[in-house]
């Protein structure tokens, strides 16, 4: 199954970059997640820096907004971060649980490689808040946003204004938030539409 999350990578400065991505797991019901496949597009940095370093801290967040925010590459600033011990990379404070991966593997001749990695160290920082409707409308507007230039802007309109109605629904105040940053990121790229 895909796990939808947030990846923080080291820059060559050694800066935390922070980038949302889906990792290709096991069903961990029955044990812990061992294993991760990434699979980040060979142009970008979170990918210059797995493969530079060959390590990255995954993360199970329920923060929307973050994941908008850097999903478009608009973080107006880093979130609180703290150094991770198995790996010289960037645990997300404020993350429900992080998981430190050693790549393994990097493969596959595709725009977007795959990046086999082992889990060599796991954490849990807080519970989980629970599923949410609007959240995952929020996690599915950000990656329709990213996607701008690669599919049409009507498509991803006619995407965002179902996806309103479940915000405008089931959302608490951040997820309203993250969803209105999303509206107005998607206008200033593509317009209102017809």
């Amino acid at each position: 199954m895909i796990l939808e999350g947030i990846v923080t990578t080291t820059d060559p400065d050694g800066q935390a970059h922070v980038a949302p991505m889906g990792a290709t797991i096991d069903d961990p019901r029955d044990r812990p997640i061992r294993h991760a496949i990434l699979r980040p597009y060979r142009t970008s940095r979170t990918y210059a820096n797995l493969v530079r370093t060959g390590e990255a801290v995954f993360h199970v967040s329920d923060d929307v907004g973050l994941f908008a925010r850097a999903a478009v590459g608009r973080l107006d600033r880093l979130p609180k971060l703290r150094p991770a011990a198995a790996v010289k990379g960037w645990i997300l404070a404020d993350a429900c649980r992080w998981y430190a991966l050693r790549v393994r593997r990097i493969s596959g001749p595709e725009e977007r490689a795959q990046v086999e990695a082992d889990v060599v160290e796991a954490g849990s920082i807080r519970d989980f808040l629970g599923f949410n409707r609007a959240m995952y409308a929020v996690v599915e507007g950000a990656i329709l946003a990213s996607r701008i230039g690669f599919v049409p802007g009507e498509q991803i309109r006619a995407e965002l204004t179902r996806l309103a109605v479940i915000v405008e629904k089931t959302g608490g105040t951040r997820q309203r938030e993250a969803w209105d940053f999303l509206q107005r990121y998607v206008r200033e790229k593509i317009g209102e539409g017809k």
